[in-house]
């Protein structure tokens, strides 16, 4: 199920997080309501990792990642990087990108298998981003937008996207990235997705503010309950694998 926190009483938590299948990273330095949450929920499955990239807290905007990989600013410290990955699984690919758009979780959106990127992207971050994140990679909008990161939040289950979209856009993005996507918003009516949720596979968590009705959208899009069912983090893996073999 999607759990609602705050970090510290702003509900734009995916400014503040990123979340994948294989970590979690969290900015240091806040009260510890707002860890223990992410803690209870992944601790026995993923690392939950402390710390600042560039020195601010907005870990989430300025990072990209999933299963594979992650990928940071140029402007990431060389203690940070080596702090994030001695905290990482080895399998993971860490990568400092010499990028001018420098908030990649803005400009890129993906999951374990498919990224969609800012427009404007240098041609040599798009071969990063395909060769570290282990993704076919495509260029384009959501509903107008070139901050592509920003407007929509992708799982290997499904996606939430801005809720403006046209119909004949959202089948065309559907068929592209080969996951079901539905139209949604948080916070009360935010569109601007990543700011306020973060999901991975099997767990949702969103702002505070976020009604009732959302989380049901947000639940029923990336199947959280069906999650719950096979078991937790496990059970989809077995689910996922099964499925990529048929």
């Amino acid at each position: 199920m999607a759990t609602r926190t705050q970090f510290e009483n702003s509900n734009e938590i995916g400014v503040f997080c990123k979340l994948t299948n294989a970590y979690c990273l969290v900015p240091i330095g806040s009260n510890e309501n707002f860890y223990s949450v992410f803690e209870s929920e992944l601790g026995g499955h993923i690392p939950v990792i402390h710390s600042t990239i560039a020195g601010t807290r907005i870990v989430g905007r300025v990072s990209c990642g999933n299963s594979n990989g992650l990928l940071l600013p140029s402007i990431t410290t060389d203690v940070e990087l080596q702090t994030i990955r001695n905290s990482l699984p080895d399998k993971i690919k860490v990568e400092r990108i010499d990028e001018r758009l420098s908030a990649l979780g803005n400009c890129i959106a993906c999951n374990d298998y498919v990224a969609i990127i800012h427009p404007d992207l240098d041609k040599e971050t798009e071969e990063i981003i395909a060769d570290t994140l282990k993704v076919e990679v495509f260029r384009t909008m959501v509903a107008g937008n070139v901050l592509v990161g920003s407007y929509c939040v992708l799982t290997n289950l499904g996606g939430l996207i801005h809720p403006m979209i046209a119909v004949e856009e959202l089948d065309e993005l559907s068929s592209l990235l080969q996951i079901p996507l539905c139209a949604g918003t948080v916070n009360r009516g935010s569109d601007v997705l990543a700011a306020g949720l973060v999901a991975n596979d099997w767990s949702a968590f969103c702002g505070l503010d976020t009604t009732s009705t959302e989380i049901s959208v947000i639940e029923n899009i990336y199947r959280l309950n069906e999650a719950k069912t096979l078991g937790g983090p496990q059970g989809v893996r077995t689910e996922l694998m099964d499925t990529y073999k048929n």
